[in-house]
């Protein structure tokens, strides 16, 4: 039951992997906790919270108003962080039109305060291998597939209603989470778990921002504390050449380290192959042409906003490599790298 003397918070996403790390800490701070899932949602990663489950769908505002009843604040962190799927369109649908149906509700249901979980993905990377900040948005044209492109208009829709209905959000933009509870998992995951067994022999020329899913967490909240209406904020960690994070699995998991850098024009017909596949086994392939285009740049980012006017603070990366490979051991999905 909610202690209807603590403040209530509304997470949605609780059953993912960035969703369950914020509503942890909301634990943690002494909220009374709230979380939003559907009805085919995985339970696991809420089993072990003290939290009010809300059965319902983020695109459904009725639903969401029945959930944001009586929330003073709303971290809305659920994202469909996919890179490729059977239909494009599910991917926009709950990117946009469930953050549109959130920030209505929550407008109507006179919600004080909102933590929006964007995403670097709304910036502006190049190949230069300069850090990014908040000065460099994205157009929509500019975006890469339907995962970024549902991203950068979700963003640009809760500008709007912050600037044309008074919306009291601020937005966040997490770079590359990694660490424990990554439970579907997600694309990051994915290649940990792949390195880790042994099977990424090759890499391509690439780099990314890693930062632990617990200080994304923790950004989340002092966003909610510090952070100004309408301003966004990159909660990242250390800049990395993909080369660099599969060595750093090998050590850790007593494996040789991939030295093959691979160009990308013939990995092309492999990944429109893998796309054919999958669209009969309806699971998202490995290798994406979207995903081998977004690897042209290297994804490099800054967190000196965060830091200086949130006081975030992000732990080496490898400390988040190291949760991650201790959970998916524990979970069971590195049973075949002990062969």
């Amino acid at each position: 039951m909610t202690d209807q003397n603590r403040d209530l918070v509304l997470v949605t996403g609780a059953s993912g992997f960035v969703g369950s790390a914020v509503a942890r800490i909301a634990q943690q701070k002494g909220f009374a906790v709230r979380v939003l899932v559907r009805a085919t949602s995985p339970r696991r990663n809420i089993e072990a919270l003290d939290a009010e489950v809300a059965v319902g769908d983020m695109r459904d505002e009725a639903s969401m108003r029945t959930a944001l009843r009586g929330v003073r604040y709303l971290l809305h962190v659920a994202a469909d962080y996919r890179l490729w799927a059977p239909d494009p369109t599910e991917i926009e649908r709950a990117n946009l039109e469930g953050t549109e149906a959130t920030m209505r509700a929550a407008l109507k249901e006179g919600v004080e305060r909102i933590v929006y979980t964007s995403s670097v993905a709304t910036l502006k990377v190049t190949d230069s291998g300069q850090s990014v900040d908040e000065t460099a948005p994205m157009t929509p044209q500019q975006a890469i597939g339907v995962y970024k492109r549902s991203k950068v208009l979700a963003e640009r829709a809760v500008e709007r209603m912050v600037a044309n209905d008074g919306l009291p959000a601020v937005i966040v933009n997490p770079s590359t989470p990694i660490g424990p509870r990554d439970v579907k998992p997600t694309p990051t995951g994915r290649v940990i778990v792949e390195a880790a067994l042994g099977k990424l022999p090759a890499f391509v020329d690439t780099g990314l921002n890693l930062v632990h899913v617990d200080d994304v967490a923790a950004g989340h909240f002092l966003a909610l504390e510090r952070g100004k209406i309408g301003e966004r904020y990159i909660l990242g960690g250390e800049n990395l050449p993909l080369q660099t994070m599969l060595a750093d699995i090998a050590a850790m998991t007593n494996r040789k380290p991939p030295t093959i850098s691979l160009p990308r024009w013939p990995l092309y017909p492999l990944a429109m192959g893998a796309e054919a596949v999958a669209r009969f086994t309806k699971r998202e392939p490995f290798v994406t042409v979207d995903a081998l285009k977004m690897s042209k740049n290297k994804m490099y980012f800054t967190s000196a906003k965060a830091e200086r006017e949130l006081g975030y603070r992000a732990r080496p990366y490898r400390e988040g490599l190291k949760d991650a490979l201790d959970w998916f051991r524990e979970a069971g999905y590195l049973k075949k790298a002990s062969a």
